[in-house]
């Protein structure tokens, strides 16, 4: 398969990229920054410059033209304000969707995660409250569209070492913790899951191994 990822000098992302290319896919990673390539073409990955704010969709719909699925890993990250959770995690997903609706790209995965769709808790930090509020509003714009997608919502992350097994589900799920390898993996798991297509999930560490996770959801 060919993969396109947005976020791509995301940890995930890199994560993702790796675990593609060591099954002998081909991942086509989207990033801001050109001095970030050397981490990417490290992986195996190919590095395209590209950036979501900036960009046009038919700048975009070029990149993912022939892939067989694009990934939205993108998010404008820790201490960026509340304008850049719009604009990046929001509006970057949109845009993504569109390019891949425009050029016939069909499976979509959308990292999302735990709590959103929930209104913020009273007293929330005004980022935290514009993070969730952006990737609800991305949600809901993917479930509008045409595209084979499925939401992956995975709890609070961490660098551990991955462990290969976990707790995935519809939500609303207990929250916990996941290691960002294990997200990967399962990301790898769901861009073959035809029967994933068209469900929101949520993902936190646990004791059943990815395949047999994602395999589970079909009954």
């Amino acid at each position: 398969m060919r993969i396109v990822i947005a976020g791509g000098h995301g940890k995930i992302a890199l994560l993702l990229a790796e675990q593609l290319t060591g099954r002998g896919h081909s991942a086509i990673a989207l990033i801001r920054n050109s001095a970030h390539a050397p981490e990417v073409y490290a992986t195996g990955a190919e590095a395209v410059v590209l950036d979501l704010e900036r960009a046009v969709v038919t700048d975009l719909a070029a990149t993912v033209q022939g892939a067989d699925a694009v990934v939205f890993a993108a998010g404008a990250g820790p201490g960026s304000g509340a304008a850049r959770k719009y604009t990046v995690d929001r509006d970057g997903s949109v845009l993504l969707a569109e390019a891949a609706e425009r050029v016939g790209t069909r499976r979509f995965l959308q990292i999302s995660a735990m709590g959103t769709g929930l209104p913020p808790a009273p007293g929330t930090d005004e980022v935290w409250a514009a993070y969730i509020d952006a990737k609800t509003q991305a949600e809901d714009d993917l479930r509008s569209r045409d595209l084979d997608w499925t939401v992956l919502r995975p709890g609070r992350l961490t660098d551990a070492p991955g462990t290969g097994t976990v707790t995935l589900a519809p939500p609303r799920l207990e929250r916990g913790e996941i290691p960002r390898a294990d997200v990967a993996a399962v990301i790898v798991a769901l861009l073959d899951a035809g029967h994933t297509a068209g469900r929101t999930l949520e993902l936190v560490s646990g004791t059943t191994p990815v395949e047999r996770a994602v395999a589970a959801l079909a009954d």
